[in-house]
């Protein structure tokens, strides 16, 4: 996220409060750290790499519902750890699937079990928003490569641009959504599902990218020949 001058502050801390933000969004000025107890490891680790499975590897999931007490904007969530940003999107997780979309050989509508079918990463990563806070959790899901090579990007397709229930979306070059770290987590701290105020059912996780990257409520992965935006989409509240 890039510093705002102080005279944008109230309007953006105002458009925050309207748009659900579906990454790392505005905060107080300090950085704070979610707590980590000693076992947990280093911030950020090497990502552990597993085959794809069948149906029949998989176990059930039952959807997590919010919780009873929802932190404010930027404020600290107790139950996982996490800063929370945006307002939390209810996904009807029945009928939710991730498309692939754009220019791709295949286009894709993958529903949640079919996702956790693709070859699985799993890495301890830090959400980082510059100058706001850190955030250190593990995560683990779906190859987004693997996804890419299901879905066949064209040639000269440049980059992903991911797409929220919220309407909020980030765009990542193709180097970026290739590099073998970089997956779509439905897992959080060894075998949850993801909070539904971090995501559920799917959030992007970019271990090197800044937090305004870790697209939450997935809906749709976009393959794009364009270039990144110079301005943000109308509609879309900067930092978010």
């Amino acid at each position: 996220m890039q510093a705002r001058k102080t005279v944008l502050g109230t309007s953006i801390l105002a458009a925050a409060l309207v748009f659900g933000l579906s990454a790392c969004g505005l905060a107080s000025p300090s950085t704070s750290r979610s707590p980590a107890s000693p076992d947990q490891g280093p911030a950020s680790a090497d990502p552990e790499f597993f085959p794809a499975r069948t149906r029949s590897d998989l176990t059930p999931v039952i959807p997590p519902g919010l919780p009873s007490f929802i932190p404010g904007y930027a404020e600290l969530d107790p139950d996982s750890g996490l800063h929370v940003t945006g307002t939390a999107v209810r996904v009807d997780f029945a009928s939710w699937r991730l498309a692939v979309t754009g220019a791709v050989r295949n286009p894709l509508s993958l529903d949640f079990d079919e996702l956790r079918t693709l070859p699985r990463v799993r890495s301890r990563s830090t959400l980082v928003c510059p100058g706001y806070f850190e955030d250190n959790a593990v995560w683990a899901g779906a190859s987004l490569s693997a996804l890419l090579d299901l879905a066949g990007p064209l040639e000269d397709a440049k980059g992903v641009n991911l797409v929220s229930a919220d309407g909020y979306s980030a765009w990542v070059s193709m180097e970026d959504a290739r590099a073998p770290g970089n997956f779509l987590a439905y897992e959080f701290a060894e075998g949850r599902p993801v909070p539904v105020l971090h995501g559920f059912p799917v959030r992007a996780v970019f271990p090197s990218l800044a937090g305004s990257k870790w697209v939450k409520w997935l809906t749709e992965v976009q393959v794009e020949y364009a270039d990144p935006p110079k301005t943000p989409p109308a509609g879309s509240v900067p930092g978010s």
